[in-house]
């Protein structure tokens, strides 16, 4: 059985010992954690603190997966801003963040946060491109020290105009030739932005190595299973290449509220992996 988690913030405003028990008790065997969850100031989060959440979760059998939406607090912070004491001071974040996944026990770092590596007012797209690959590059040599997995997570146009594709990121990641750098697939912004199916992509870039987690969420933006787009093919090519990383639900529009939004997705991807491999195609 494939490792299925939840992203936190679907069950906001719940502290982390109830989304921790309520997510376990669904079958989820984690929680993909979002900074801004945590602390309005993820710079002031303590070695204790993490500790103590790493317990919390532990208690209630579930791991905490990862991170992601890396960059929402503290306001400000830029991955590609013109302004080199902004860079410094995200790079710090990062930095931090990164030791935070490894007290919890994470596995990897998700990079999406769109409006923190869009080119500012009047910036060249070319120049804030370049200053997000070195900063996505410093991270993936700190998170390779951690033995971790830092993710440049490919965005929808709608969001950012910095990384669009999985070729995009691909070449970030391939020229950087580091253990802890790679990419991943969020099936709500490549359903738009790409020019071939899911299944098609994962047969395309798994080989790689490089693919290392996944985030489901339909292209309407509520959970897997809650709009028209279909999952066998893609989890049906995961399951050809041997994927056995994380799947994350990743919804945005919680329906009918967060809660049961968390268990209609874990049902739906559930039932499609247990389906046998004939089915994909149906």
């Amino acid at each position: 059985m494939k490792k299925l988690s939840l992203c936190n913030e679907v069950l906001a405003p719940w502290d982390f010992e109830r989304q921790c028990a309520y997510a376990s008790a669904l079958g989820y065997q984690g929680l993909e954690v979002a900074p801004f969850t945590l602390s309005d100031d993820p710079f002031a989060i303590s070695e204790a603190q993490a500790a103590r959440w790493r317990r919390i979760a532990q208690d209630h059998g579930i791991a905490v997966s990862g991170l992601h939406w890396l960059l929402v607090a503290p306001q400000g912070l830029s991955i590609s801003s013109p302004d080199p004491a902004v860079r410094a001071r995200t790079d710090e974040l990062i930095a931090r963040l990164i030791d935070l996944c490894a007290s919890l026990g994470g596995a990897y770092l998700v990079h999406g946060s769109p409006a923190q590596r869009n080119p500012a007012e009047g910036q060249a797209a070319d120049e804030a491109l370049a200053f997000a690959t070195e900063a996505w590059v410093r991270a993936g040599e700190l998170a390779t020290r951690a033995g971790l997995v830092y993710c440049i997570e490919p965005l929808s146009r709608e969001q950012t105009r910095t990384v669009n594709t999985l070729a995009e990121a691909m070449a970030i990641v391939q020229a950087a030739k580091l253990p802890g750098l790679a990419t991943m697939l969020d099936t709500c912004s490549a359903g738009p932005t790409e020019t071939e199916p899911l299944a098609a992509l994962v047969d395309r870039w798994a080989p790689s190595g490089r693919l290392a987690h996944v985030q489901l969420n339909d292209r309407n933006r509520r959970g897997p299973g809650q709009g028209n787009d279909r999952f066998a093919p893609v989890l049906a090519a995961l399951e050809r290449h041997g994927y056995d990383g994380w799947l994350a639900m990743e919804p945005f529009d919680y329906h009918p509220d967060g809660p049961s939004c968390a268990a209609l997705s874990l049902g739906y991807v559930r039932g499609l992996l247990e389906r046998s491999p004939a089915d994909a195609d149906d």
